[in-house]
């Protein structure tokens, strides 16, 4: 075993070599205003085996600050994670330290972007030999078809964890990293792979994922994959009307359904002091993808059930 972790190490040692330098140069963004709080939204169902979870973020572009929504994305080597990019409080600015992909995540902010990123690492899941194994307690997925799973409980006893902050520095997050996490920060590492960028950019094009427009509610919050399925029930039930797949009545209640999980979102929120739960989290979770499947259901049932 000892053997083959070895070899495993200087397989992904000499992958990420073969990247040239630039692969790894970050984009570098500073701001004066601070970044919107992060929106509560639900995670989409892992889309297949191998899949990591990057959770989404507020990016900044000539407009101002956009949305980019969190996405399953496949990791550019094995033995690999996705440390999540942040915005820090640096010389009267508000600074974007860039994502990347590494042997073990490194520091990010203290911000709790949920999903296994509450602050500190990450809870999501874990390599070993070669196969990554997801945490079902923070993570959408289907057991059906992806059996590498367990469940932990996550408790995180930072007292920045339970808050909708994107940013570290004064106002916002106070966080500094560990030891462990400043050693990870000088591990050999990955740059967003081109679909990650892809993805960023395609939010950048999307009018509607600016602050400006959006106000912090952001239409398309996750998508289950780059350039995949957006989560956002409310396009799929509009354009199942227009494409006649839903008549009046079953757009009435889908849409009285999925007023009923955002009213249920905002109570909680507004009970918790502005966030969810895990276990609220999991609740939206199951109730949005039932949801989703009765849009399915009855865009497909050739109008037997109206």
């Amino acid at each position: 075993m000892r053997i083959f972790s070895s070899i495993r190490k200087i397989a992904l040692a000499l992958a990420i070599a073969a990247f040239p330098a630039s692969s790894f140069a970050g984009v570098f963004v500073s701001v004066a205003i601070a970044p919107p709080a992060l929106p509560v939204y639900a995670q989409p169902v892992c889309p297949g085996y191998g899949y990591i979870w990057t959770p989404g973020y507020w990016a900044y572009g000539p407009a101002g600050y956009y949305w980019v929504p969190g996405v399953w994305v496949r990791p550019p080597a094995v033995g690999v994670l996705w440390t999540p990019g942040y915005w820090g409080w640096a010389g009267g600015l508000y600074a974007w330290h860039p994502g990347y992909w590494g042997p073990r995540v490194g520091f990010y902010g203290g911000v709790n972007y949920g999903f296994g990123y509450f602050g500190v690492g990450f809870g999501g899941g874990y390599w070993r030999g070669g196969q990554f194994f997801y945490n079902r307690s923070v993570t959408n997925v289907n057991t059906t078809i992806i059996h590498n799973t367990y469940n932990q409980t996550i408790i995180n006893r930072n007292t920045y964890v339970n808050n909708r902050v994107s940013f570290n520095g004064p106002g916002g997050i106070n966080a500094r990293p560990t030891p462990e996490e400043i050693e990870a920060q000088h591990q050999a590492r990955f740059q967003a792979t081109a679909a990650q960028v892809a993805h960023r950019n395609d939010a950048a094009r999307n009018p509607g994922q600016f602050y400006a427009q959006n106000h912090g509610h952001p239409p398309i919050t996750a998508r289950s994959t780059p350039n995949g399925r957006a989560f956002n029930e409310q396009g799929r039930i509009a354009q199942g009307y227009r494409n006649g797949q839903l008549s009046r009545q079953e757009v009435a209640r889908d849409e009285n359904r999925q007023a009923n999980i955002d009213r249920s979102i905002h109570q909680d929120r507004r009970a918790n002091g502005g966030y969810l739960t895990p276990q609220e989290r999991r609740n939206i979770n199951r109730r949005q993808n039932e949801a989703s499947r009765q849009i399915y259901h009855q865009r497909h049932d050739g109008g037997r059930y109206r």
